[in-house]
């Protein structure tokens, strides 16, 4: 699989979009449109293989599933994982022949989400530092009262920061990173130690975003039963990534009604007893 300069360049469009204010905010840009397991899909249909890009965009969503960024601290760029790192496994995995459904396949492609989170982080806080200079361009409009310009700063001004470092290193590492995957290839054969320690610790890799969630919602010991109940449930009766959305939807209504009546009881108790005052 080979990457031309348009497929590069789409793939530089959507990482600028996963983080622009102007596309929704971050709740549709980054924190869906930035998310590993839609730009697999976006990737997937970029490069022409929507099942490879879905399979590698969820191998990476699992390791950062947990990912938060409290106070604007980053310890891995999603979006250079969505973006560089699904479109660089993907080749990789061509190269190498391998299934992304396979062991081996969701290995390699963890690693290379891990390896390219790290190195998106420098973007991000470039893109953050160069906002800086639109944020001085803003107080100095606000104090000469030019509220209008304000558009500017917020929705225009940002673009020549993800420009720089979203559009621009995205789509020469896209570009020139698959070049770089076949002289990986090359170097390092799939029987040799190296290979073999990366396929060992991407396949380690997807325990830290599962620890890392399992940190967060457990409290109590009874709350590890729905926790790993989902596990089992999937393993054991073989249900896929749909079906198994659809369950956890009936048990979230089931629980929301639950508690809605638990709510509602006291309430109608307390109206009751307003009544037979009354009377």
């Amino acid at each position: 699989m080979t990457i031309s300069w348009l497929q590069a360049a789409l793939l530089g469009l959507f990482a600028c979009l996963s983080s622009m204010p102007g596309l929704g905010g971050s709740s549709i840009g980054n924190y869906t449109l930035g998310r590993p397991l839609i730009g697999g899909l976006v990737c997937g249909i970029i490069l022409g293989d929507i099942q490879t890009g879905i399979l590698v965009g969820c191998a990476m969503q699992v390791i950062y599933i947990a990912l938060v960024t409290p106070g604007g601290t980053v310890s891995a760029d999603v979006r250079a994982v969505s973006y560089i790192g699904i479109p660089l496994a993907m080749v990789a995995l061509g190269s190498y022949g391998l299934d992304a459904a396979s062991t081996e396949g969701t290995a390699l492609a963890s690693s290379f989400g891990a390896m390219v989170g790290t190195v998106g982080t420098v973007l991000f806080y470039g893109t953050a530092t160069i906002n800086l200079v639109w944020q001085h361009i803003g107080w100095k409009a606000v104090e000469k009262r030019d509220y209008k310009k304000l558009y500017l700063v917020d929705m225009g001004l940002p673009w020549i920061s993800h420009l720089i470092c979203s559009f621009i290193p995205t789509m020469i590492m896209c570009k020139l990173g698959a070049n770089v995957v076949e002289l990986i290839k090359t170097t390092l054969p799939m029987d040799g130690i190296a290979m073999k320690t990366l396929f060992t610790v991407g396949s380690l890799l997807p325990c830290v975003g599962i620890a890392i969630l399992l940190k967060q919602i457990v409290k109590k010991a009874t709350d590890f039963v729905p926790f790993f109940f989902g596990f089992v449930f999937a393993a054991s009766l073989g249900v896929n990534l749909v079906g198994a959305t659809i369950i956890a939807a009936m048990f979230a209504i089931m629980n929301y009604k639950i508690k809605m009546l638990a709510i509602a009881k006291p309430a109608a108790a307390a109206a009751y007893d307003d009544d037979e005052e009354e009377i």
